[in-house]
């Protein structure tokens, strides 16, 4: 599983919701970098999830499912920026949609770039 340093860009990508990095300067703008993923529970937990809706409370089936999603989509975007010959991604975005019930997309998107240390 690829590593997501938030700390060292020189060591990882540095995914970021900022216009910038703070202490790094931006060297080179790569372009427009994305991942998704679609995903839906098996049948068993969207019936337990059903009951939770009933009785009201937090619905820990879509919350796991969704955790897991966007930690997958995160190690995409920090492959697919590489991929860029990128070290950074500003701006980073998440979006989610249904896709058709009982499935959900998750997108992740932002500006591959170049950063270094001022």
């Amino acid at each position: 599983m690829a590593e997501i340093n938030t700390e060292n860009p020189e060591k990882g990508v540095q995914i970021v919701s900022l216009d910038n990095v703070p202490g790094y300067r931006t060297v080179e703008i790569k372009g427009l970098v994305w991942a998704s993923s679609v995903r839906a529970k098996f049948i068993l937990s969207d019936l337990i999830a059903m009951g939770r809706i009933l009785l009201g409370g937090e619905i820990h089936e879509y919350r796991d499912l969704m955790n897991e999603t966007r930690h997958e989509i995160l190690q995409r975007l920090n492959k697919n920026t590489k991929e860029m010959g990128a070290n950074a991604v500003l701006n980073v975005r998440m979006v989610s949609s249904q896709v058709v019930p009982g499935t959900i997309e998750i997108l992740a998107y932002g500006t591959a770039a170049i950063i270094e240390k001022e």
